[in-house]
């Protein structure tokens, strides 16, 4: 897959903004029976206008892989959400991303080599009895090679929502689970099924062991990679503090990337889509503050005017690598379309696709 992307030229870039939005719309109508453009919640609004579906990554793929009868599929997010509608799309369907530099940094964390190599060294150590009592899950933010390494040996993806009850799963399976590529997701969800902090360890990457002792190993009965959300790493326990001195009735919600003791002083957490459920959901004149990234916090405040929305952290918490999609990537890759041409087409390699599939069953079986 070439993931160098290419020059748009300059007659795109000399575009106002009203002729490429006019543009998009055009192009849009034209292509309509043959055209499905997904977006993020975390995708900003200039482009999350254009979406025929919203959510997160996995309900979106989820939903695209219903509608077989368009044959583009535009994903306005980052290379492991496009992946993963890739693997569930039918042969004839082709997903594109708007700008090939919008990639995950924490996807980007955990490389199958590097987690592979971890996931070897765990069982020639002596760690667990065979490799089958090492169960790993992987989180869906990750890339295709991960999700597959994690089907091959008989374990499955979680997502933000139903992490809790995947991990419960793992621990059923063997002696012991090892967690990637995000930490604080892996930590929050241990830490709710009653885990105790001693039996969960962090492996870090690029040490002995992963930095620990073999004692510490084998007591651990989660090991989490030490994968993070730069967006979600910046929501900060003081923050919670100041808001609560400030405004006694605000109700704080983060999502379960945010570290635990930020998680642990807030009044409800979730994925993106628990939180936009709560905010909907409470009653007029409610006041909250939202601890993920920008682009769904400033829509929950354009949609719920009856409601008091603040981002939790005073500066701006922006997913910069999924912003790299731009409206204007969004003509480009239109009127390729319209011309005939696919360009930005994210394929999976069948043998990786059977093995993330798998994963992929063994959560939905969960």
């Amino acid at each position: 897959m070439n993931l160098q992307q290419q020059d748009l030229g300059p007659d795109y870039f000399r575009l106002d903004y009203d002729e490429i939005m006019a543009r998009i719309a055009a192009r849009k109508e034209e292509l309509a029976d043959r055209l499905l453009i997904l977006c993020h919640h975390y995708q900003q609004q200039d482009l999350f206008q254009f979406a025929d579906l919203t959510g997160d990554s996995l309900k979106l793929s989820r939903e695209a892989a219903a509608i077989q009868d368009r044959e583009f599929i535009i994903f306005c997010g980052v290379h492991f959400m496009a992946e993963a509608a890739d693997i569930l799309a039918q042969p004839h369907q082709k997903v594109m991303l708007p700008h090939l530099d919008a990639g995950c940094p924490m996807a980007d964390m955990a490389s199958v080599g590097a987690v592979a190599q971890a996931y070897g060294n765990l069982v020639s150590a002596g760690v667990v009895a065979d490799e089958s009592a090492l169960v790993p899950v992987t989180y869906v933010n990750s890339s295709a090679a991960i999700k597959a390494f994690v089907g091959e040996r008989g374990g499955s993806v979680c997502t933000s929502s139903n992490a809790e009850k995947v991990l419960a799963w793992a621990l059923e399976q063997g002696e012991k689970v090892f967690f990637f590529p995000d930490q604080h997701l892996g930590r929050n969800s241990a830490l709710a099924l009653g885990i105790p902090e001693s039996e969960i360890l962090l492996w870090r990457r690029g040490e002995l062991l992963g930095g620990n002792t073999m004692e510490e190993l084998r007591r651990a009965r989660i090991l989490l990679w030490d994968g993070y959300c730069e967006v979600h790493m910046k929501f900060l326990p003081d923050q919670v503090r100041r808001w609560r001195l400030e405004e006694p009735d605000v109700r704080i919600i983060v999502h379960p990337e945010c570290a635990h003791d930020v998680l642990s002083l807030a009044d409800e957490y979730g994925s993106t889509e628990a939180i936009i459920q709560a905010v909907s959901q409470s009653p007029a004149g409610s006041k909250w503050a939202v601890g993920t990234e920008v682009n769904l916090v400033e829509r929950l405040h354009r949609n719920y005017r009856d409601k008091e929305i603040h981002l939790l952290a005073p500066t701006t918490c922006q997913c910069t690598t999924m912003d790299c999609n731009q409206p204007v990537n969004l003509l480009w890759i239109l009127d390729h379309l319209a011309a005939g041409r696919v360009v930005n087409q994210i394929t999976v390699d069948p043998a990786i696709a059977r093995l993330a599939a798998k994963s992929l069953e063994q959560m939905l079986a969960i």
